[in-house]
């Protein structure tokens, strides 16, 4: 039941509102508040989906509330109360950040309307947070090893800023994780973040996957199509696993990168994008120069900050750390009560030679909690997770 905070100071008002909105369908709960003191304190100590709140009220008026709340629970919508003379104010309200106000005497449909749709919004807001939430559990950064310590003190300092990045490191060590950490710890959050696996795509399709296509660019193209980059406008693009890309697509990345535009196959206008370029890759770059298959302009331009995340055996005491995570994520996927590891059993995979690194890790992890014991023992590892 949505809880909704009324703060009047003339009680004939407060009394008609709360009637009004408790004999909504009996689906409100309503608090009091006599002055806009005794109102703040009740936010603070209470959540409320909605606060109805007058504008003039001795001790604290409606704006210093307002501003206050902003303040202490920023998400909780206010729509504010005014008189005839107050309108103004009223008006300036929603500039601070005022979901709406209405008029004294409430119109019974205009104040019940305005309720509903601050209510809704609230609910967005919730849901959208509990999604964010989520995602950011999803890509997880677990360890604590001297090497992801610095790997997170690098995108703390990284990610504010709109400077390129690339990742290396060999395949399975996390380097997406460090690419949606930086796009979830920038400005640009709020944007898309598109992925791009480069080994993945054809080369001949590369360029169109990119920047798209027009009608007739090739056989297949029946109508246009927008790219990566333009869907990636106002937010991140992770070109995973650059360093396959063909030397013709990586001349059109590096035009995008020098002059913040695109042209779509087969089209030659231009269109602008505004995009931060996020890159990774398994190759030594620099050797794939050296052989004339990567380009050394491009690199430069991608490599305004490096992060190299470490191979799995060089950060061998983030082991345990891992196989608690993965066994409590694992567990959830399947439904099922959480696994322990014996202290042998961990010891016995720390041990291990992992080639494929953290990827390789959790497979052996989900193995062993499909076919281990209740708690998987050194024996176990050894039957199951043999290398």
């Amino acid at each position: 039941m949505p809880k909704i905070l009324i703060i009047e100071d003339e009680a004939a008002i407060r009394r008609v509102l709360v009637k009004i909105l408790s004999e909504e369908n009996n689906s409100y709960q309503v608090d009091e508040a006599e002055d806009g003191l005794v109102g703040t304190e009740k936010i603070k100590k209470e959540d409320y989906d909605l606060v109805l709140c007058d504008i003039k009220m001795p001790k604290m008026d409606g704006v210093e509330v307002l501003e206050a709340v902003k303040k202490i629970k920023p998400e909780t919508p206010m729509v504010m109360i005014s008189g005839h003379g107050d309108l103004d104010t009223a008006v300036n309200t929603m500039r601070l950040g005022a979901f709406d106000y209405i008029s004294k005497p409430p119109d019974l449909n205009r104040l019940l309307n305005t309720v509903r749709i601050a209510l809704d919004r609230k609910e967005l807001v919730v849901e959208n947070k509990m999604l964010k939430k989520k995602v950011s559990k999803n890509y997880e950064m677990v360890g604590e090893s001297d090497g992801v310590k610095r790997i997170k003190d690098m995108i703390d300092k990284v990610a504010p800023t709109d400077a390129r990045v690339l990742i290396t490191g060999p395949n399975g060590t996390g380097k997406e994780l460090v690419a949606h950490w930086l796009h979830q710890k920038s400005e640009r959050s709020k944007g898309p973040m598109i992925e791009v696996n480069c080994a993945a795509i054809p080369s001949e399709l590369i360029e169109s996957e990119l920047f798209g296509h027009v009608k007739g660019a090739f056989t297949s193209a029946a109508k246009d199509r927008a790219g990566k980059f333009e869907a990636a406008n106002g937010g991140t693009i992770f070109l995973d696993e650059i360093g396959d890309m063909s030397l013709s697509a990586q001349a059109k990345v590096l035009r995008a990168l020098q002059e913040s535009r695109i042209q779509r196959v087969g089209s030659d206008k231009d269109i602008k994008v505004n995009v931060r370029v996020v890159a990774a890759t398994n190759k030594n770059l620099k050797k794939e120069i050296e052989d004339g298959k990567f380009r050394e302009d491009l690199y430069h331009r991608l490599a305004v900050i490096l992060i190299e995340v470490p191979a799995l055996n060089n950060r061998r005491v983030d082991i345990p750390l891992l196989i608690n995570y993965f066994s409590e994520k694992i567990s959830n996927e399947h439904g099922t009560a959480k696994k322990t590891f014996s202290d042998k059993a961990i010891k016995l995979l720390q041990n291990y030679d992992w080639t494929g690194n953290i990827r390789e890790l959790r497979n052996v992890v989900e193995r062993l909690i499909i076919l281990g014991g209740t708690e998987v023992s050194e024996k176990d590892v050894k039957a199951f997770a043999s290398k």
